[in-house]
């Protein structure tokens, strides 16, 4: 019986060359307590009245491996981004911050976006959990027009 010969040579694992390009996307995962209120609901809507959360706050940053490192990004560096604005947020009234005083999922995640893109430039998403059954995803403005 005749063995077929592989297109390209079978290399070990270790010795894949590093330039290939990876796209990837990291994902790093936060907790904060805090209650809110939502104002502009009606007086008779449970999320009316004053209630907490244990928010769960995810931070996706995607780009392209370093050929060398072998990585996108140090996970370090996104904790080292968040931690003034967990700071900001964690057991705390979210209706005193200032913008977010209607503290929606929405508003919240896009809160956190407009903190951390100037620190993280490759941030494509945040996602904010009030529950384990509710969350938000928010990617970014978009302009007018352009989608």
């Amino acid at each position: 019986m005749e063995r077929v010969r592989p297109i390209a040579p079978i290399l070990p694992h270790s010795t894949l060359p590093l330039c290939l390009i990876m796209k990837v996307e990291l994902r790093k995962t936060f907790q904060f307590e805090a209650a809110h209120l939502l104002p502009h609901l009606p007086k008779s809507h449970k999320c009316r009245r004053l209630h907490g959360h244990s928010f769960k706050v995810e931070i996706v940053v995607t780009g392209e491996c370093d050929r060398k490192l072998g990585w996108l990004m140090d996970y370090a560096d996104v904790s080292k981004a968040f931690e003034p604005v967990w700071g900001k947020l964690d057991h705390r009234y979210l209706n005193d911050i200032p913008g977010l005083e209607n503290a929606t999922s929405e508003n919240v995640a896009a809160w956190i976006w407009k903190k951390l893109k100037p620190k993280l430039p490759l941030l494509t998403e945040i996602v904010v959990a009030e529950t384990c059954q509710s969350r938000c995803v928010y990617r970014g403005e978009s302009v007018s027009g352009t989608d």
